[in-house]
């Protein structure tokens, strides 16, 4: 196997740790000595142990003179571990390649700078834009100070997403509603409305085997705090983590309800309407939070949208079509000319059965 292999194997490594590593980013790393892969790891759930060390770990001895592929610069400060470069270092590797470079202000080249420092060879690029993809939700909080959004869709060929009576159970088929867990799975938290909330009661958990059962966090938009006290979110708030964003003087005996049954509320200001959702999501940033999937309802897609705050989407589509009068997937936010609709271009199509999941990215 090559350079570009071994590298290839490290990115699927750190493509399963995706929903289950922040604060952290999810970092893969391969051990290599004398063409056999020595040791092989994915920073740990939570965050740490990070990949390199317990990689490192896994190889033993063999680590003596190993080429180490990274995914991500070796983190160079101390913070709950010790410097991934000074593992790196004490193991006697000979050779690091990184495949894109950490924008964090105490890494950004440091990490690489420290480890050619003690006489390793280190090599910077091999696959940047694959690394740079896995990375977007932590370089998005590193850099912009707001997780990575993607908004998933899940409609009719005319975007309708509940008929008039308000039915939408399902529009689309079991294959497209297991991605959609599978979606889940990949994030760090998962956000609705309280609408939603109070018309279905999810329990916003991933139900799949292979995932955690826990799942990511819960997030629901409710500015005057209406999720019900016996709703399933609120009900399993001490096995999975559910945060309430609010608005600023919000009734407190609510609040004081919420919070004993285990859920943490976050008071943001007021939007336009409901809560402002770019201070909510610099909240959740600040808590670590990388990587969020939107699932509605209309109205925070909308206010998702209208704030330029969707960085992905996610469109379930079936092959059917509702009409004008079903529910739409987004409520009107205000667009008069097609110059100011927000614009994506679509990275994929997969087919999911008779349904299609198309996956789009902003436009640049």
């Amino acid at each position: 196997m090559d350079d570009l292999s071994h590298m290839r194997a490290a990115l699927a490594l750190a493509r399963r740790g995706l929903g289950n590593a922040w604060p952290n980013p999810s970092v893969g790393c391969v051990v290599v000595r004398d063409g056999r892969v020595a040791g092989r790891a994915v920073t740990a759930p939570g965050g740490r142990p990070h990949a390199e060390p317990l990689a490192l770990a896994m190889a033993g001895p063999a680590a003596r003179g190993a080429t180490v592929y990274v995914t991500l610069e070796p983190c160079c400060h101390t913070g709950r571990s010790p410097p991934c470069t000074e593992a790196l270092i004490a193991a006697g590797v000979a050779r690091v390649l990184v495949a894109t470079r950490d924008p964090d202000p105490r890494v950004d080249g440091t990490g690489m700078a420290r480890l050619r420092a003690a006489g390793i060879v280190v090599e910077e690029g091999l696959l940047a834009a694959e690394a740079e993809e896995v990375n977007a939700g932590f370089f998005s909080r590193v850099r912009r100070g707001r997780p990575l959004v993607t908004l998933k869709l899940a409609s009719t060929l005319d975007g309708r997403i509940a008929t008039r009576t308000g039915e939408s159970r399902w529009i689309t088929g079991e294959p497209a509603r297991r991605m959609a867990h599978a979606l889940r799975g990949r994030h760090d938290a998962v956000m609705v409305g309280v609408g939603t909330v109070l018309a279905d009661d999810p329990d916003l958990t991933c139900r799949i085997p292979g995932y955690d059962p826990v799942g990511p966090v819960r997030v629901v938009a409710d500015s005057h705090l209406r999720t019900r006290l016996t709703s399933r979110l609120v009900a399993t708030a001490a096995q999975a983590p559910t945060w309430l964003i609010a608005r600023n003087g919000a009734d407190p005996e609510r609040r004081r309800a919420l919070e004993s049954a285990g859920v943490s509320v976050i008071m943001v200001a007021a939007g336009t309407p409901g809560v402002d959702l770019a201070a909510a999501l610099a909240v959740l940033a600040a808590r670590g939070i990388t990587r969020v999937l939107a699932e509605g309802g209309a109205q925070l897609a909308a206010a998702l949208l209208r704030a330029d705050l969707v960085d992905r989407i996610a469109w379930f589509h079936a092959p059917t079509v509702m009409g004008g009068d079903g529910w739409p997937a987004a409520q009107a936010f205000g667009i008069e000319r097609l110059a100011a609709m927000p614009r994506f271009v679509r990275a994929s199509a997969t087919g999911l059965g008779d349904d299609m999941l198309t996956e789009l990215r902003r436009a640049a």
